[in-house]
């Protein structure tokens, strides 16, 4: 499957910088966080697209004011969404920057007006949101759209999940990724479990990632040796900026180590590969082998006390030590000559 010109079966691990509410306001953030997410190595730059009346309703009752220990606590959902929300009209430019400069960019549209609005700019992909997971007819008309649709499971029961999977391939979309995601703003580490990631990959036949949500870099370096195909993580220019997700967003440079080990994390976890290449080739020569230990003389008796298994490795392979015990030897043998079939008498005869 392929993202843009990104194929998540061979070239690694997606990472996806999500710029949410990091702009703080500012066409020129945006675009200059997108610009800074070119240069530290991110494949995406991800916004998000919905207006505060899209969302939720303007409304002070219990029901939409937000608690529980967040970081908005206090707030309506609509004053959150008013605050945060990206501009409707900066996506023209934001779409067009961010091909000219060579990094991809897609959204997360809230409802079907946003999927519509999106259409215009042809994205590689979109995203289904965690708490938009149960909204199962935005995940039906936007699958229908035939593009990649990657869908964070954060809130989601199993049956769930499986209802949206299924709600893709009824519409003929499979190009579907799933992330494992916790929905809380930081979100606890001990709350990640990360083992689900390839779960999900195994439990629904998809490629499955990881949408993280804790402080630091630890949990995406982690989801990339369990499997994760596509990383996804807050990013912000500069924290100083301020904004509603600055709090569990990385800066330039902490968003920079994370895609560094991660890319590291890739090399280490490598391939399944029994082949020796050509530095295990190297390294063998120093892998043990049969040599004289003692000096030999033509028709001598070949004994443990005359040969013996050392380093290196240019002589017979130490399996063949049984064989070759009690078998005479076919020349004068110096003491250190690494043995060869050339040097015995197999069958005992001169």
């Amino acid at each position: 499957m392929k993202i843009g010109n990104f194929d998540l079966n061979k070239d690694g691990v997606y990472i996806i910088a999500e710029l949410s509410a990091n702009h703080n306001g500012s066409l020129q953030i945006a675009l200059d966080t997108i610009k800074a997410a070119k240069e530290i190595g991110a494949n995406a730059i991800k916004i998000q697209t919905y207006r505060a009346d899209t969302i939720t309703l303007n409304s002070n009752k219990d029901d939409f004011m937000i608690k529980g220990g967040t970081l908005w606590d206090g707030k309506s959902l609509y004053e959150l969404y008013e605050e945060a929300y990206t501009p409707w009209e900066w996506h023209e430019k934001l779409f067009s920057y961010a091909r000219e400069i060579g990094i991809d960019i897609f959204s997360s549209p809230f409802d079907k007006s946003a999927v519509d609005f999106l259409e215009q700019f042809n994205p590689s992909a979109y995203k289904i949101a965690s708490f938009e997971i149960t909204d199962y007819e935005l995940v039906r008309y936007t699958a229908k759209k035939g593009k990649p649709i990657i869908i964070s499971t954060g809130i989601a029961t199993k049956d769930e999940i499986n209802d949206v999977v299924n709600i893709c391939k009824e519409v003929g979309n499979n190009d579907i990724i799933l992330l494992k995601c916790t929905s809380a703003y930081p979100a606890a580490i001990e709350d990640s479990n990360l083992k689900m990631i390839s779960s999900i990959a195994n439990d629904f036949g998809v490629i499955s990632g990881f949408s993280d949500h804790t402080l630091g870099i630890a949990a995406p370096i982690i989801a990339t040796a369990m499997g994760a195909k596509i990383i996804e993580k807050h990013f912000i220019l500069d924290k100083s900026v301020g904004g509603a997700d600055k709090d569990f967003s990385l800066d330039k440079i902490e968003f920079s180590l994370m895609i560094q080990e991660v890319r590291k994390t890739e090399k280490i976890i490598g391939k399944v590969d029994y082949s020796l290449n050509k530095k295990k080739l190297k390294s063998r020569e120093y892998s043990r082998s049969l040599y004289v230990c003692k000096d030999i003389k033509k028709g001598e008796i070949l004994s443990h006390d005359n040969i013996k298994s050392v380093r290196p490795g240019y002589g017979l392979h130490p399996k063949y030590l049984n064989e070759i015990i009690g078998k005479k030897a076919k020349k004068d043998l110096e003491f250190a000559k690494a043995l060869s079939f050339d040097d015995v008498l197999i069958d005992n005869k001169d």
